[in-house]
């Protein structure tokens, strides 16, 4: 490790305990979406931004949504690195418990940091942050751009948040993106799978409860439409370029990060029927169904082909109609770019672990960058109770995730 990354690790060690507080008191930020008002929790982040008398600007076409930007340029020319985060969060359900003092408590205590949005992603967040602050210091040193995007909206797709970035900003597209999104230590995102959500609509004429030889039922063949889908996730999906063995190497990697069985639904459509709405009363023949399928594409995999393929099993059944109500492709850059090796060599130094590049079941930002050609990683913790009760991040996680980031960054933007 040469001199300057020995003192970043220094600055990192010295600041543990601010590190802490300020993951604690972002936490405690609420910014819960929907609704989506970030303006507390964006507050938190542009007054360490300011007490630490760092550039930044703040873009919000939507008031309750604002987004930080903060960029400077290095010593000499090179390439341009965008670290990406967003201060949003999952809602809190009524139902969730919590050990430590309830959703937005920010407690510290059982070495771990406590409260919604704690893994996704104010953790990596963070990270995001106090890199920036570090590399600051050390910007004559170093070659190219570094650009800091906290963004407001990604939980509802970044409509007022990252997207919108990407379409009116275009400075921040960058050669390189990082990003601290839960994934796990364990391993380093280079791709994810697409959702394709469609709505189904069953009709019929319906009748009195007594009286089925007067009318179908409409949720009877909503039934039989779900079980119909289920075949969507038999489709031929091959994986592009070298995804599949690259995958294929990190499977057992991919199990642990994301659960037993990941590694296989990673590379098939999975069919979720998340709502389904039937009915008035238990006496009577329902005349509508409606039904809510989230469709997760893996890499490679086409729209149309999919579609083409409800197409088919819809014909069916002439009671039913259906239409798309949101889509994001699939995305993936190449998982042996220069910054995986980066953030290999950085994590193993660190903690003993070289990470595998795989693809992620969930979204991210980072698609926006891939769908211009910009690749983007994701190192970020485990995601424990992300979205539920008692979600947290442990305190040496969240360190290892912002020394991990502090080092590739500064690798990358010294690197020839």
């Amino acid at each position: 490790m040469d001199e300057t990354k020995r003192q970043l690790m220094e600055w990192i060690d010295e600041d543990r305990d601010r590190l802490i507080t300020f993951l604690s008191q972002f936490v405690q930020a609420k910014s819960p979406n929907p609704p989506g008002d970030t303006r507390e929790a964006a507050a938190h982040v542009t007054g360490f931004l300011d007490d630490a008398d760092l550039p930044y600007r703040v873009i919000d076409p939507m008031p309750e949504f604002p987004n930080i930007v903060a960029s400077f340029e290095g010593g000499t020319p090179g390439k341009h690195l965008v670290l990406n985060g967003h201060i949003d969060c999952f809602p809190v359900a009524e139902h969730e418990t919590w050990t430590h003092g309830g959703p937005w408590s920010g407690a510290v205590a059982d070495g771990k940091i406590w409260g919604r949005g704690a893994a996704d992603m104010k953790c990596g967040t963070t990270a995001s942050i106090f890199t920036f602050a570090y590399l600051y210091r050390i910007r004559d040193q170093l070659k190219g751009k570094l650009t800091l995007t906290a963004v407001s909206d990604e939980e509802t797709f970044g409509p007022w948040g990252a997207r919108y970035l990407m379409e009116h900003h275009p400075e921040i597209h960058g050669d390189c993106c990082l990003n601290g999104e839960p994934s796990s230590p364990l391993s380093i995102r280079f791709g994810e799978k697409g959702p394709l959500w469609l709505k189904f609509t069953v009709r019929t004429a319906g009748a009195h409860g007594a009286y089925t030889h007067v009318s179908e039922s409409a949720s009877k063949i909503g039934a039989r439409l779900v079980l119909a889908l289920e075949r969507l996730s038999d489709l031929d999906t091959p994986p592009p370029g070298n995804v599949g063995e690259v995958l294929a190497k990190a499977a057992a990697t991919i199990d642990r990060a994301q659960g037993q069985g990941a590694s296989e639904a990673l590379q098939r459509i999975t069919v979720n029927i998340g709502m389904l709405q039937a009915g008035l009363k238990v006496n009577m023949i329902p005349s509508e169904c409606l039904i809510e399928a989230d469709l997760r594409l893996p890499v490679g995999v086409d729209k149309a082909d999919v579609l083409a393929a409800v197409d088919d099993i819809v014909s069916a059944y002439p009671q039913v109609t259906y239409e798309e109500i949101n889509y994001s492709a699939p995305s993936w850059c190449d998982p042996e770019h220069d910054m995986v090796g980066i953030i290999q060599a950085n994590a193993k130094a660190l903690g003993g672990t070289e990470p595998q590049a795989i693809c992620s079941l969930g979204g991210t930002d980072t698609r926006l960058w891939r769908y211009i050609g910009v690749p983007a990683y994701v190192y970020g913790p485990f995601p424990i109770g992300m979205g539920a009760g008692d979600e947290h991040v442990p305190i040496e996680d969240f360190l290892h995730i912002v020394r991990t980031h502090v080092l590739s960054a500064y690798d990358y933007l010294t690197s020839s």
